[in-house]
């Protein structure tokens, strides 16, 4: 992994156009070929990415960017669409590379997981149709716990959690503006699903076109007989 701070530019030209003005940033260069635009608040959400498969080239600054100040262009372009990511390096202040390694993937704790798991095998709860693509589908920003399709063919991303707060809803948002820049799985919607959604949290998945599942552990599991409750 490469990690530049710089003070720079951004623009990303394709489908969406985006603008980040002049400013010290940290650039990521993952060995994945993703390269990620972060600041220095935001939480982990960077300000832009290219996701991969893409080429990144170093290029010397034409006449006009040079008299502004430019020293260096990075042109990051996706190998699957014409979206490119131009960054514009007036100065850099550190340029380090580290070999990561091999990473194990995230652990879920055991509940998590297993909901991940039974969902997955009754791919049915998120409604008649739906077919499982993969758990895990990995992004430049994290793995999307399952990416399944509906009845008429269309990619769905679902978000699993215990206890489905604000937090979750704000991160498949920001895997779903990931996935809908993919042609070849766009468009994407999204599914919340938690033992249990915060009032909060539901309303803001709903302002946002994301579908709330409330989903029944015990009865995934098959030790709860929902039929002999009283309530």
């Amino acid at each position: 992994m490469r990690l530049v701070i710089a003070r720079c530019s951004v623009d990303y030209v394709g489908r969406l156009r985006a603008h980040l003005p002049l400013a010290v940033r940290l650039l990521m260069v993952k060995a994945d070929g993703s390269v990620l635009i972060h600041s220095d608040g935001g939480s982990y959400k960077p300000l832009n990415w290219m996701s991969p498969p893409a080429t990144m080239r170093s290029l010397e600054p034409d006449e006009t960017d040079a008299e502004a100040g430019v020293t260096e262009v990075w042109n990051v372009q996706s190998a699957k669409t014409d979206d490119r990511l131009i960054i514009s390096i007036h100065e850099r202040f550190s340029d380090v590379s580290h070999d990561l390694g091999t990473d194990p993937g995230l652990i879920k704790d055991g509940v998590e997981a297993d909901l991940q798991r039974l969902l997955a095998e009754q791919i049915n709860r998120l409604g008649e149709g739906h077919t499982l693509i993969r758990r895990e589908y990995m992004t430049a920003i994290g793995p999307v716990d399952i990416l399944a399709r509906d009845a008429t063919g269309a990619t769905v991303a679902v978000e699993l959690k215990r206890r489905g707060d604000i937090d979750g809803v704000e991160q498949l948002t920001r895997y779903l503006e990931l996935l809908n820049r993919d042609p070849l799985l766009a468009p994407v919607r999204g599914i919340f699903a938690a033992q249990q959604i915060k009032p909060q949290a539901r309303v803001l998945a709903e302002d946002r076109g994301i579908t709330c599942l409330t989903l029944d552990y015990d009865a995934m599991r098959g030790v709860d007989d929902r039929d002999s409750r009283l309530f």
